[in-house]
């Protein structure tokens, strides 16, 4: 079972673009059940090597080599190739500049849309049209800003739902990591590409991805697919691929407008199955654990309210299904999308999940395929 609702109560502005408005009165209830959460592991440590310095003009200049890619380091045609599809709506997920199932599938989504034979790699066909897409350089500079590094900032993100319950918001760890998840970038990388920075002071100056825009949060309302006070969403279907660990969605001409790689149900917890529709949208929502869901690893008998933020269990935005108690959300860990599991809800990174409810509103039909 997932939660059944949301409420957004506590709108965030820990970096410079988030100029987050009051919370929307639409949705007036709060994630309940557990569903959603998270297998809180910490997948950042994951034993991976130190990240290697990488300049931007290998980035910005790289064309595909011939022969395969190396599994290990960080390629710089890649890291081009991602942010290119991350600009375009075909999500590789955490930009990280590996080879991985998220970036492969982003890959053959972008072929398959654009007329051109899905080869489940990186081929000199599908770069040149992606660097076509895109006249601009794929990494740009930014400078760290006081709200960057203001904070507030949690000294460590607990794993257990007793000890969030007590936070007074689930904010950021770091510095670091509000930058990654603003550029849809992997901590990693971003250490990568500015290997003397120390991401706590303002006024340096950084290179990041070129990446997507995030909507502006006043687009992050309860659009409907029919017109209506918010506006019309461009998304009318939402199509949920537990075989490929992909949502799509389609616009009215039936044709694809964006791809997200996401994590979907387990063995333990299936997704559902069948047609259903969203009905509303929360940005910020608190989650409420009932015991009675009895998820294993989680010890406590009472509810417990989980405050709001991007480490929220359930991320920065709730898209409310018709499947009674389930959901599309965000994450704390978008590393791990697509290479977990769910308690049947669909989760993505909060940057996808961001731009999808800016895109998609009440009645826009979400179908789950097998």
């Amino acid at each position: 079972m997932q939660p059944n609702g949301s409420r957004a109560l506590g709108d965030r502005a820990l970096l410079p673009h988030a100029s987050e408005k009051p919370a929307m009165p639409a949705l007036s209830r709060t994630i309940t059940g557990l569903g959603c959460a998270l297998a809180l592991g910490l997948a950042a440590a994951s034993g991976a090597s130190p990240a290697v310095a990488l300049s931007a003009a290998e980035v910005n200049e790289a064309a595909v080599k011939p022969g395969p890619v190396a599994g290990e380091g960080i390629e710089p045609a890649v890291l081009r190739a991602q942010i290119l599809l991350d600009r375009l709506r075909f999500s590789p997920g955490s930009i990280d500049g590996r080879v991985g199932d998220n970036f492969t599938r982003a890959l053959d989504a972008f072929a398959s849309a654009n007329g051109l034979p899905p080869a489940g790699k990186l081929t000199p066909e599908l770069f040149g049209a992606l660097v076509g897409s895109y006249g601009g350089p794929a990494l740009v500079s930014y400078r760290i800003g006081e709200a960057d590094v203001k904070g507030p900032f949690l000294k460590k993100l607990p794993t257990d739902f007793e000890d969030m319950a007590e936070l007074d918001a689930l904010s950021y760890t770091s510095a670091l990591e509000g930058l990654a998840e603003r550029f849809h970038a992997s901590p990693r990388l971003l250490e990568a590409l500015n290997p003397k920075a120390d991401f706590e002071t303002a006024g340096q100056e950084l290179t990041v991805p070129a990446a997507r825009q995030d909507p502006d949060p006043s687009a992050i309302t309860n659009r409907n697919v029919s017109a209506g006070a918010g506006g019309q969403a461009p998304v009318v279907r939402i199509e949920v691929d537990k075989t490929n660990r992909m949502l799509r969605a389609y616009g009215r001409d039936g044709k694809v407008i964006a791809t997200y790689p996401a994590t979907i149900g387990s063995e333990e917890k299936p997704a559902p199955s069948g047609r259903f529709e969203i009905r509303a949208t929360a940005r910020n929502p608190t989650y409420t654990y009932d015991p009675d869901y009895a998820f294993k690893g989680v010890k406590t008998k009472k509810k417990l309210t989980i405050p709001a933020g991007p480490n929220n269990p359930v991320g920065a935005v709730w898209l409310d299904l018709t499947a009674e108690s389930y959901g599309i959300h965000g994450t704390p860990e978008p590393e791990r999308i697509g290479k977990t599991f769910s308690h049947g809800c669909v989760r993505l990174t909060n940057w996808d999940v961001k731009d999808l409810a800016s895109i998609a509103g009440k009645g826009t039909a979400v179908e789950f395929k097998e």
